[in-house]
């Protein structure tokens, strides 16, 4: 488990980054209809969820073992912080595992225009909003209470 948790910090800008570059090309291919960024969203959106997953495992193994050491060390950052930022990952996960699912489904199916493009854009701007969120507060983890970091490690 230490393996895994070692691994969030390394693992979790490439899902950040990926969807929201994914985001962007939402926006382009909804306002220039070139399908290069139809094709680069669907990419981008493959690979950030699969980051995702990544991500999401290996901070489930970073809190068990902050956890630990809270419990062990006597450690104390304020209550809900890390459960927090575990919700924000999480709607983060399943919102872009949703329109990954609905935008394939519907690319397949010739279909991906009119309102579900829309649907779809508005939700991965929601999406941003929670990328952000995560990041918000798994920041003040590590820069304020220095989750993660060897100077806890020291305290």
């Amino acid at each position: 488990m230490e393996f895994l948790s070692a691994l969030h910090p390394k693992v979790v800008h490439f899902p950040i980054a990926l969807l929201l570059v994914y985001v962007l090309f939402e926006i382009l291919f909804f306002f220039f209809k070139k399908e290069l960024f139809s094709i680069a969203a669907n990419y981008l959106l493959v690979f950030g969820v699969l980051g995702s997953i990544a991500a999401v495992l290996t901070g489930n193994a970073a809190s068990q073992s902050a956890e630990l050491l809270f419990e062990n060390e006597g450690i104390r950052i304020p209550l809900g912080l890390i459960s927090d930022h575990q919700s924000y990952a999480s709607i983060t996960q399943w919102l872009f595992t949703v329109i990954l699912f609905v935008r394939l489904f519907t690319t397949l199916k010739n279909k991906f225009k009119g309102w579900i493009q829309i649907i779809i854009l508005v939700a991965s701007l929601v999406g941003s909003y929670f990328i952000y969120q995560t990041g918000e507060h798994g920041g003040e983890l590590v820069y304020k209470y220095g989750v993660g970091t060897e100077i806890i490690k020291t305290k």
